[in-house]
């Protein structure tokens, strides 16, 4: 039987739900220390009973927010029929985001992997090796599926998936800060046009 959490485990849990979206909204450097406290009504000692500082914080929180992403995409992936379908799961959950947002699926702000990455390139080393392993494992998980698909016989055997998966994230990404930075969700619905057509070139 699986043990329960201890005291300071529910505490940390609560305190990384809690800030989850502070964190991923407002970025490491633009959350507070009131900020926390208020999401928490916490005191400042009793969060850093449990955390060492705000970074480690911002840490954990990078994980769990990657987790709903992943756990989002991982049980689609799950259910797609195709190699090809398994590939576009990835447009369509980002492309789909804000209604993830309002279920509280996705995680609150957005993609995790980007926030941290435009923020902690140059800032933190820690949030940026975070950022950098999610978007290697990404890639990875991408290839194989193209992998996948080559040898299923769906995708033309000569794809580079190398270059192929650095530019389905690359799109993706892409689109998702141009749809945030002017506010318009359309443009986001085009790029991820663009990634569909991207894939369906690989079909035989």
């Amino acid at each position: 039987m699986e043990s329960k959490l201890s005291k300071a485990e529910r505490t940390r849990n609560f305190i990384i739900e809690a800030t989850a979206g502070i964190f991923n909204t407002k970025g490491y450097a633009g959350t507070s220390l009131s900020d926390l406290t208020d999401a928490t009504g916490l005191t400042k000692g009793s969060i850093y009973g449990n955390f060492e500082n705000k970074e480690e914080v911002a840490l954990a929180v990078f994980d769990h927010n990657l987790s709903k992403v992943n756990t989002i995409i991982r049980n689609r992936v799950a259910q797609a029929p195709t190699y090809f379908d398994k590939l576009m799961v990835y447009a369509r959950v980002y492309d789909q985001y804000n209604q993830y947002v309002r279920t509280n699926s996705f995680p609150k702000g957005g993609c995790p992997i980007l926030n941290t990455a435009i923020e902690a390139d140059d800032t933190n080393p820690l949030l940026k090796e975070k950022a950098s392993k999610a978007v290697l494992k990404w890639k990875s998980n991408i290839e194989e599926m193209i992998k996948g698909g080559i040898a299923a016989g769906e995708f033309k055997p000569e794809i580079d998936h190398h270059q192929m998966a650095l530019s389905i994230i690359a799109l993706i990404e892409g689109g998702i800060m141009i749809a945030k930075v002017t506010d318009n969700q359309h443009n986001l619905d085009q790029v991820m046009k663009t990634v569909e057509f991207l894939v369906s070139q690989m079909k035989i």
